[in-house]
């Protein structure tokens, strides 16, 4: 099956439009980041809810006429997306609201959100003749770029801060990519990876930059929809770093409004810790500054967002808010879902659930609306952070006495 319809590119500042047919990173007049810009009565006509419904493919794929290339990969045995929506009736029930879903991405092969991305780059770079990717990190992305370029026998270069969890690093290596841990910060690993693609050539898989990328992020939206039968909830609480997520997520209920499949666009929160707010306090002050990022939560740790404009937009547009949390709501949060839900996420991940935990705190929500929070990848990948919040018990003697004693002990 093949499909390319979308028309170009648009500045996201400056409204500048290009063709398809001269794809480049940024915009060649202000060089702020661009946005897919696509025919909807083409793909109207050519497409419906119900050549979806049958649709036996339940992977990112099944939405190619909503994403940038020709055609979907025929040379790789990883599924990407359809990934659980899961209902919590007695988290919605706590909190005072009508539905509660938690959307599982740490179900993608990489155990992240991000693979939807690189699933998509991957494509639009072979298609582009690359066969060498490159990415900046603070783990995610590069871990899914690692595993998924493993299984489309491309070759990954990879940029991470030398901070970055041992797990994610592990990753990375164990895919087999080419890892260059940088001594400096995520931004540092970025400026770096940057200069090495003008160097030679390579396919840039920044999603702070290359808005093929965005697309890709944007099928959580798209899924979303249909496993909600075309009813946008309420409220979407989504954790932000760089914004290409929730840049993402609001580009795929757009494409979605513009076709007439939902009735709206969901109020789309951007959640930031205390420690990494840049985007948050852009939303307050009408200026995107960098911060100097320090928080536990290592994948929204960014000092300043390269896709800021479009994370921006996404809540100012959806009439959502920005929400700050603490690091401690934060490991909170992982510790209360993971006991609640059973979804053990990392403490970026965790972050949108803090969202709400604060929102519904203040009243923000109310009794008759419907919230979706997104899971953003696994706890598995920073054990170290889920560690601070508890205590593994001592060893007991290998016998019933003891574990009685221990076990009244503990009930007691």
């Amino acid at each position: 099956m093949k499909r390319l319809d979308y028309i170009g590119l648009k500045c996201i500042s400056c409204g500048d439009i290009s063709s398809q047919k001269d794809f480049h990173y940024t915009c060649e007049l202000c060089g702020e980041n661009l946005d897919i810009i696509y025919d909807y009565s083409a793909i109207n006509n050519d497409w419906s809810k119900d050549e979806l419904m049958k649709n036996v493919d339940h992977s990112i794929w099944r939405f190619l006429p909503l994403l940038p290339v020709k055609e979907s990969p025929t040379n790789t045995s990883m599924q990407v997306g359809g990934t659980p929506l899961i209902q919590s009736d007695s988290l919605a029930k706590a909190f005072g609201i009508k539905s509660l879903w938690l959307k599982d991405d740490s179900r993608n092969p990489s155990g992240s959100l991000k693979d939807r991305a690189t699933e998509v780059g991957i494509q639009h770079a072979k298609e582009q003749g690359q066969k060498t990717i490159v990415a900046a990190s603070t783990g995610n992305a590069a871990s899914s770029l690692a595993c998924l370029s493993a299984t489309h026998e491309m070759e990954a270069v990879i940029f991470t801060p030398s901070s970055a969890p041992a797990a994610k690093l592990t990753q990375i290596i164990q895919y087999g990519a080419k890892l260059f841990p940088v001594d400096g910060s995520y931004d540092d690993a970025f400026d770096l990876s940057t200069e090495v693609v003008k160097d030679t050539g390579w396919y840039f898989r920044s999603t702070g930059i290359n808005p093929i990328l965005s697309e890709g992020k944007k099928t959580v939206s798209l899924e979303i929809a249909e496993q909600l039968n075309w009813q946008s909830p309420d409220h979407v609480f989504v954790p932000v770093g760089d914004g290409c997520i929730i840049g993402g997520v609001y580009k795929g209920f757009y494409d979605l409004f513009k076709l007439g499949w939902i009735e709206k666009i969901p109020k789309i929160h951007a959640v930031q810790s205390n420690g990494s707010s840049a985007i948050v306090n852009a939303l307050s002050t009408g200026t995107l500054s960098a911060v100097n990022a320090s928080t536990i939560a290592d994948s929204i740790s960014v000092d300043l967002p390269r896709d800021g404009l479009k994370a921006i937009r996404a809540v100012t547009e959806s009439n959502g808010i920005g929400i700050k949390v603490s690091d401690d709501a934060i490991l909170d949060a992982q510790y209360e879902m993971a006991k609640s839900s059973g979804l053990f996420a990392e403490p970026a991940a965790a972050a949108g659930f803090a969202g709400l935990v604060k929102a519904a705190n203040e009243e923000f929500l109310s009794s008759k609306e419907s919230v979706v929070v997104l899971v953003t990848g696994t706890g598995l990948k920073d054990i170290k952070a889920a560690q601070t919040l508890i205590d593994i018990p001592a060893p007991i003697s290998p016998n019933l006495n003891s574990f009685k004693k221990h076990w009244n002990s503990s009930n007691g």
